[in-house]
């Protein structure tokens, strides 16, 4: 009978004499620099916080928050967002980084590659609460964004641009020549019901005022070749009134840029120029009687450094409205159109009379309070929004006499819009057809 061969007892390698051969120490040198690391690391900012210390917003969203177990398999997905934001010495780390990066290669550090996300719009006019609005477009595609691209671009002398305003024309959603088919088909629907419809494109900063760009970027090239042939079908095909050449006379008449340095919208005499062009486009002749008088400057946040994890302000001069010559009648800025918001002003001449609809984005925010003194009965809302829904937008074409849709050019690039979905078109064609105003 074969004796059973002896073995061992179970112990852990690191119990076992220094001498043996299958010896391993419970903890290595390396392995103790590991855990001193990671013990640094997620405990100083507990101790901070213990203290005191809260992490800051310093990009253009709110600090993330912690995820439901009610997400199921998001609560991991969500993780991520949720530690990076809870970081309190991020914008220091940020900041460092760029610093050495600036140092010792002479260029600003990679913080912001590849692709953007989703964003809605952007900053206000005179003090706002809540500070500044991100700099609005739709999403990236299906890919998330191409590396490689920026953020934001920046330029010469302190200027900064958004870099989705090149990057959603070298890779677009969709095609311009099928985004201008959905739009016409948007027209069909709205004009067959005895609506009027009006298109607007604002340009992008880029396209304003490029002269402050950098040599260098990426996607200049693809972008600067795009870019004709989208303006020429957007105004030629679709019929969109374009904005450039008057926007273009005011910058030249003041003898300054329209669009600030640090920001991705135009100042207020940008505002200006859009509700009085929008109003000539309704009705002809309707701002003979405007003046626009001057009221002070302002300063407020910037939308493009918090993007790059940093702080800039933008200044702007600040106007009164008389649609009549004589009654101001602009107001405070509207800083949410997440959901419908209805204007109604007596009776003025040199105002539009007709129920006018507004869905477009953030330019419709900075613009809003020049934007309510033209309009007798006026609802703005916007077309990125998480609250609001399809039939909330339809009931609003519905409500109103003109339909005025507005996008900025980086948007209309991209194709990635939701009123270009075939749903949406077919639900305002169906609701409007049952409801005409002939």
């Amino acid at each position: 009978m074969e004796e059973e061969p002896q073995r061992l007892p179970a112990v852990h390698e690191a119990w076992l004499p220094r001498e043996h051969a299958l010896y391993r120490p419970r903890h290595s040198g390396r392995q103790r620099t590991a855990l001193t690391c990671a013990l640094v690391f997620f405990l100083t900012p507990t101790l901070l916080w213990v203290f005191g210390a809260r992490p800051a917003e310093i990009e253009n969203h709110k600090l993330a928050g912690f995820p439901s177990l009610s997400e199921g398999w998001g609560v991991f997905t969500g993780l991520p967002a949720w530690a990076t934001d809870q970081l309190i010495f991020r914008s220091g780390a940020i900041a460092a980084a760029d610093g050495i990066s600036r140092a010792l290669f002479g260029e600003p550090a990679p913080l912001d590659q590849g692709g953007v996300p989703n964003s809605g719009p952007l900053p206000g006019s005179p003090p706002a609460p809540g500070g500044p609005l991100a700099p609005n477009g739709p999403a990236p595609g299906p890919t998330g964004g191409e590396a490689g691209y920026r953020k934001v671009i920046e330029g010469n002398d302190g200027w900064l641009y958004y870099g989705y305003d090149t990057e959603a024309k070298c890779v677009p959603t969709r095609p311009i020549a099928e985004s201008v088919q959905k739009l016409l088909a948007l027209r069909d629907a709205v004009e067959r019901s005895g609506r009027r419809f009006v298109l607007v494109v604002a340009p992008d900063k880029t396209t304003m005022v490029p002269q402050h760009l950098p040599g260098s970027y990426p996607g200049k090239d693809c972008a600067t070749a795009a870019s004709p042939e989208v303006w020429d079908r957007l105004v030629r095909e679709a019929g969109a009134v374009d904005l450039r050449p008057a926007l273009a006379a005011e910058q030249q008449r003041m003898g300054r840029e329209i669009y600030p340095a640090k920001d991705s919208h135009w100042t207020d005499d940008g505002s200006v120029v859009f509700t009085r062009t929008l109003a000539e486009q309704i009705r002809p002749g309707s701002t003979a009687g405007w003046v626009v008088a001057p009221d002070g400057d302002y300063t407020i946040d910037a939308d493009l450094p918090p993007l790059i994890g940093k702080r800039g302000e933008r200044s702007s001069a600040r106007f009164h409205l008389l649609p009549d010559g004589v009654t101001n009648r602009n107001g405070e800025q509207i800083n949410n159109i997440e959901e419908p918001v209805r204007i109604r002003n007596r009776p003025l001449p040199g105002i539009i009379d007709e129920r006018t609809l507004l869905y477009g984005d953030s330019f419709l925010t900075v613009s809003s309070r020049y934007l309510a003194a033209g309009f007798r009965d006026l609802t703005m809302l916007a077309y990125f929004n998480s609250r609001g829904s399809t039939s909330a937008a339809v009931e609003a074409f519905a409500d109103s006499e003109v339909v005025v849709v507005e996008m900025v050019e980086r948007a209309a690039s991209a194709g990635n819009l939701p009123f270009l979905q075939d749903a949406f078109i077919r639900q305002v064609r169906e609701t409007l057809a049952a409801r005409p105003i002939r």
